[in-house]
């Protein structure tokens, strides 16, 4: 199994993934340019089985027509998508379980908040988790938005309660490259954050929009000032209530959309 992560090179600097099982067809997630995904089929001389798209956004579902026109694949989505993803064969629900290989599979997560027709995929392999693909939930450093379709206490649930409590060592792939921003929201919040100082100063000498950096949970849990809602100097720098890691979410995310 391969995970092949295409840099859309747009204004806002979307993610496609391609996956690549050991036999059969390829899996595309969130397809920004459909024309980027047909070249690279072609280069790896593969056809693409499936479209799976993690919410109904424009960004994540725009080349989903002309996959289908090039190579008749199926489109999957959650439930709630129905009238707002085009092409869709499919709806996925949460728990459900997709075979890649005789070594990967996909669980369907059910991840509202964002918007309410959000889906993540965690990828497991030999039914452990290894990798989850987040679209608009969960960002490097950081967490969606919720203008556009969504709820900020709901996205507090989402990611409390499916994102904090993953293996430690599950790698996040989100639907957008805002690393750099993040990690300087993180340090505007928790200036004494060495873990992401060190993470920016690696960030900042690698070359723009060539390279990328894939994190983990457990360096989410270093970086990201949505998982570290109980630390001291984060719960100083804010003002408001503070009287439970909800309202500090909350506050933070009300911050973040200013920031």
């Amino acid at each position: 199994m391969e995970i092949h992560q295409l840099y859309t090179h747009s204004n806002l600097r979307n993610f496609t993934y391609i996956l690549e099982p050991e036999e059969g067809g390829l899996f595309c997630f969130d397809p920004f340019d459909a024309s980027q995904v047909v070249s690279f089929a072609d280069e790896l001389g593969k056809p693409l089985r499936v479209v799976i798209n993690t919410h109904e956004h424009w960004d994540h579902t725009q080349g989903n027509e002309e996959l289908v026109k090039t190579f008749n694949c199926e489109v999957w989505a959650h439930e709630n998508g129905k009238g707002k993803i085009p092409c869709v064969t499919r709806f996925l629900t949460h728990g459900e379980k997709i075979e890649l290989d005789d070594k990967f599979s996909l669980q369907v997560l059910d991840t509202p908040g964002h918007t309410f027709a959000h889906l993540c995929l965690l990828l497991l392999r030999r039914g452990e988790p290894y990798a989850v693909f987040t679209g608009d939930t969960l960002f490097n450093a950081g967490v969606g938005n919720c203008h556009n379709g969504g709820d900020p206490e709901v996205l507090y649930e989402t990611i409390s309660k499916q994102f904090h409590v993953m293996p430690d060592e599950v790698k996040v792939y989100p639907g957008h490259e805002y690393l750099g921003n993040n990690l300087r929201f993180t340090l505007d919040r928790e200036p004494s954050n060495d873990s992401a100082r060190e993470l920016l100063d690696v960030y900042q000498t690698m070359k723009t929009d060539e390279e990328f950096i894939v994190t983990t949970i457990a360096k989410e849990k270093e970086i990201n000032t949505f998982f570290r809602l109980d630390n001291s100097e984060v719960i100083a720098n804010i003002s408001g209530d503070t009287s439970s890691e909800k309202q500090v979410f909350l506050r933070l995310r009300e911050l973040r959309n200013k920031w």
